[in-house]
């Protein structure tokens, strides 16, 4: 079963590629058109590939929120009672804040240093609300931003942080409540893997999407426009590999020179990920390696898996990154304290949704919302998704291979 879905997403990985190949193709044949013929309209030619991104993005939007509210709900239950968690639990909780706050926080630095965005000079929709990307939030509008009236309200404006407070104040109280809580949670599980099963269909339109997104930006723009998307690939490899670096510098600390045995060990499971997109499909192999590695297997069954929904390394850069990525290319700066500002958010919100296909672009709409930074920007996200997807994926298995180690190193002081 688990061979079948690899290769399901494998087909659906290469129809994206293609997509995005032809999407190319075609927006250079309409943009020479369009260069050649300026009395034809060009919007009302576009209009109907515009559309297939922007239908797909609602597609996305419409799952946010109960998303996040059942796999949230259900992820704090099943951490159970943190008394008897003890000290694994709250060692485990510090490197998994420590280490999303480094990804996120490096990201924000690497995308400002390079600026990938400054390329592409695309021109915002007309702001309606009267909002202003750079014009940051005070103490009071990020409070009531934070605190929801009610779940249904924030659910209806997509108000993705309030849902998260409300999540994690409705799970905590649902674990106190024994069997009557239990019986709750499995309703709510349930419903989860029903909005995931959901999530897989919408993602099967991705290649359309793609197909659509890369034709309509292509010919507005030019082919010129791929030499800034190879740029932004390129900075975001780099920047994984600076953040590889530092990963490795804290196991090294841990560890000392067992830290090169132990990326010798996950080789395989990082490929898996690498060439599967996926780092839940490397989950498996990985279980079996770190505990042969030496780790006590108490510690591996309960960081490990807890890794997969609190401690994304990849994911969570790229979350940064892309987003501020967007922002730059509509010329929209950012106030290092309004970045600062999206980084504590994206600490918060990506918890949420963890394991979720693609689940990075569903964070990143949820981010542009909230600072209004134009949604329609995802449209240059996701030509290159599955692109981005394979090292942010194998980031993930080597950030929670090294969080796994540390953690054990930490509890039993011995090395692994």
């Amino acid at each position: 079963m688990r061979s079948f879905l690899q290769q399901k997403s494998n087909r659906l990985s290469i129809y994206i590629l293609l997509a995005m190949i032809f999407g190319v193709v075609l927006g250079g044949i309409l943009n020479r058109f369009f260069a050649t013929h300026p009395e034809v309209k060009s919007e009302s030619v576009l209009e109907p590939f515009s559309l297939m991104g922007d239908v797909f993005l609602r597609l996305i939007k419409m799952i946010v929120a109960p998303l996040v509210f059942t796999t949230l709900v259900t992820g704090v239950a099943k951490q159970g009672d943190l008394k008897t968690v003890g000290r694994v639990g709250g060692k485990t909780m510090i490197w998994f804040l420590a280490g999303t706050f480094t990804s996120l926080f490096l990201g924000m630095l690497m995308v400002n240093l390079f600026h990938p965005g400054s390329e592409m000079h695309i021109v915002p929709p007309p702001v309606t609300d009267g909002g202003h990307v750079n014009s940051g939030m005070t103490l009071r509008e990020f409070i009531y931003h934070v605190v929801p009236i009610s779940l249904f309200d924030a659910m209806s404006k997509n108000e993705i942080l309030q849902v998260v407070v409300f999540s994690v104040f409705f799970g905590a109280a649902a674990t106190t409540l024994g069997e009557k809580g239990k019986s709750l949670l499995n309703a709510l599980d349930n419903i989860a893997h029903v909005i995931l099963k959901m999530t897989t269909y919408i993602m099967n339109l991705a290649p359309i999407a793609v197909f659509g997104a890369m034709t309509a930006v292509i010919s507005k723009q030019g082919p010129s426009i791929l030499a800034a998307y190879s740029k932004f690939i390129v900075e975001f490899y780099f920047s994984l590999l600076l953040l590889l670096l530092v990963l490795l510098t804290a196991a090294y600390l841990f560890i000392r020179r067992r830290v090169f045995s132990l990326m010798a060990a996950i080789k395989e499971p990082v490929l898996i990920a690498f060439t599967t997109n996926s780092s839940e499909a490397a989950f498996p192999r990985l279980l079996l390696i770190l505990e042969r590695f030496g780790c006590n297997e108490k510690i591996v069954s309960f960081v490990l898996p807890l890794g997969y929904s609190f401690n994304l390394d990849g994911s969570m850069m790229y979350m940064t990154f892309a987003s501020l990525f967007i922002a730059q290319s509509y010329g929209m700066p950012m106030a290092f304290g309004t970045q600062v500002t999206m980084l504590l958010v994206l600490m918060i919100t990506s918890k949420g949704i963890a394991g979720v296909p693609r689940a990075s672009l569903v964070v990143i709409a949820a981010t542009l919302a909230t600072f209004k930074i134009p949604e329609a920007g995802m449209g240059l996200l996701l030509g290159i998704d599955p692109i981005m997807d394979m090292g942010r994926a194998a980031m993930n298995v080597v950030g929670n291979s090294i969080a796994t180690v540390i953690v054990d190193r930490w509890e039993t002081g011995k090395a692994a």
